[in-house]
């Protein structure tokens, strides 16, 4: 349960700002937010991994680092701290996407072994992901927006799984959350 308002506020902050809540100019208005959503997510990592639970410190501290490295790039690409020309930032910016991609359909791949959600949640993150990088192709503010809506319909998968793990924890049943496609 640790992770999962980490990953509510970071994914909800995020989705905001490719959704264009706040202008580009004022990106960095988010940052203190998705690093706070980082640390949450690194402290569910080593909380997970403490109890034996691997698979869910491997995709916390994925998702933390995802969150951190998003806010290094921006405030990076804001400050000029990498040297990085602004006639290359497109070209940095799909670097990040395309490296992520890759990871998160890893993700996807594994998650056919768990919980149907978690191939949801996955694959909706892959979405995002998909719909950013052709936003920065295009030039696509459209594209930018789905991909932030799509963050959305992420977050309200998260708030499921937050609920199902707290009514569960409160002595309720927990939600229903699929069968895995394979077993065994």
């Amino acid at each position: 349960m640790v992770a999962f308002p980490s990953f509510v506020v970071g994914a909800v902050t995020l989705g905001m700002v490719l959704i264009g809540v706040v202008p580009a100019t004022a990106v960095g208005a988010s940052m203190p937010i998705i690093i706070a959503a980082a640390a949450g997510m690194f402290l569910a990592t080593i909380w997970a991994a403490r109890i034996g639970e691997s698979a869910s410190a491997g995709i916390s501290s994925i998702v933390g680092s995802f969150l951190l490295s998003y806010a290094l790039l921006v405030l990076g690409l804001t400050h000029n701290w990498y040297g990085i020309a602004p006639t290359a930032a497109e070209d940095t910016q799909k670097v990040f996407v395309i490296s992520w991609i890759v990871i998160v359909t890893l993700l996807v791949l594994v998650a056919v072994r768990m919980p149907t959600i978690f191939l949801l949640l996955f694959t909706l993150v892959d979405v995002s992901l998909v719909l950013n990088l052709l936003g920065i192709i295009q030039g696509s503010a459209n594209m930018s927006k789905a991909a932030g809506w799509a963050l959305m319909a992420v977050a309200a998968v998260v708030v499921y799984l937050f609920l199902g793990a707290a009514t569960h924890d409160t002595g309720g049943k927990e939600f229903p959350m699929g069968r895995p496609i394979l077993h065994g």
